[in-house]
């Protein structure tokens, strides 16, 4: 496919990653995974660095854009700006106003998405089906850790976005939810949403530092996980499908708050919660913003709908690319 339609269509994969990185729990490289762009993310990210500067020596700026699979990674950056613009400000937004629904949907969209990671296994053995199991559990393992307490020197800022970057490229680890554990969420997304807003220098400091952190861990971690893929392929996959599994935990819908965090606006925030059942669910007393009623027949429909965005997704972009 070529033209607008495949700038257009890589334009709101981007834009669907962006969102999902703004959520802590979703994770955006699942939504490069189930869009069918991840690997070839992965070889564009990876061919950062010395091949860059052989391409520009050999064709100079059209070496360098043919390198980077130029309209590709523009048409996906531009959408995934646009996404975390939205995420920042609309996905907030719901997710404190409607969480169960929201994190309902995300449910059944992570759920369907290990299916899809899953079937792209050739061969499945007793190693692979440990894989699962060890996937599985280091993600269970990080959703249920304690948040460390913040840091807003520039070196931890830096250090941050670096491993959150790492962690978008891993389906069903989310950058934002290692950012929570490390106690920078709270200060980076407002941080980034006054920069957006304001543009004052000492945000854009911040946002920069970010950004920059974020771009050193692409490159490196891009380079791990593509030579995991071409030589240990179904291995890597099998991991990948346990993450999504082991993440669930962090997306399940009924949460009980176990700690909150008053920031300096006077605004309050959730840090750590657990999952639990609807049934203790409906008993708990003030548990902040997700109150106590468990809305089962409403979940159920937007999990529903979560799993179905999967195979909607997929349908379409088959149509497209065939066109």
């Amino acid at each position: 496919m070529k033209g607008s339609k495949s700038i257009l269509l890589n334009a709101a994969k981007g834009a669907a990653m962006g969102m999902a990185e703004v959520i802590p729990g979703v994770s955006g490289g699942t939504i490069a995974f189930i869009t069918g762009i991840y690997e070839r993310l992965l070889d564009v990210i990876k061919s950062i660095g010395p091949d860059l500067w052989v391409s520009f020596k050999k064709d100079g700026i059209k070496g360098v854009w043919k390198t980077l699979d130029g309209v590709f990674l523009s048409s996906l950056i531009g959408g995934m700006v646009v996404g975390i613009v939205i995420g920042v400000f609309l996905i907030t937004y719901l997710l404190e106003t409607y969480p169960l629904l929201v994190w309902s949907y995300f449910f059944g969209l992570i759920i369907v998405s290990a299916l899809f990671v899953g079937k792209e296994v050739k061969s499945w053995d007793g190693q692979k089906f440990f894989a699962i199991v060890l996937g599985a559990a280091v993600a269970y393992l990080i959703t249920v850790g304690v948040p460390a307490l913040g840091n807003p020197a520039l070196y931890y800022v830096f250090i941050s976005g670096a491993i959150a970057i790492s962690a978008l490229l891993l389906p069903g680890i989310s950058g934002s939810f290692i950012l929570l554990l490390m106690g920078m969420y709270s200060y980076v997304i407002p941080t980034v949403k006054e920069a957006l807003k304001t543009f004052e220098l000492d945000k854009l400091i911040i946002l920069i530092t970010f950004g920059s952190g974020m771009l050193f861990g692409m490159v490196v971690f891009s380079r791990v996980l593509s030579w995991t893929f071409k030589n240990y392929h179904d291995m890597t996959l099998s991991v990948l499908t346990g993450f999504l599994i082991g993440s669930l935990n962090k997306i399940w819908p009924w949460q009980e708050v176990l700690q909150t965090m008053v920031k300096e606006d006077g605004e309050e925030k959730i840090i750590f919660s657990k999952s639990v059942l609807p049934t203790t669910f409906s008993g708990l007393e003030d548990n902040f913003l997700y109150g106590n009623d468990p809305q089962i027949i409403a979940c159920i429909a937007l999990m529903a709908l979560g799993f179905f965005t999967v195979f909607g997704a997929e349908m379409i972009s088959k149509k497209l690319q065939a066109k």
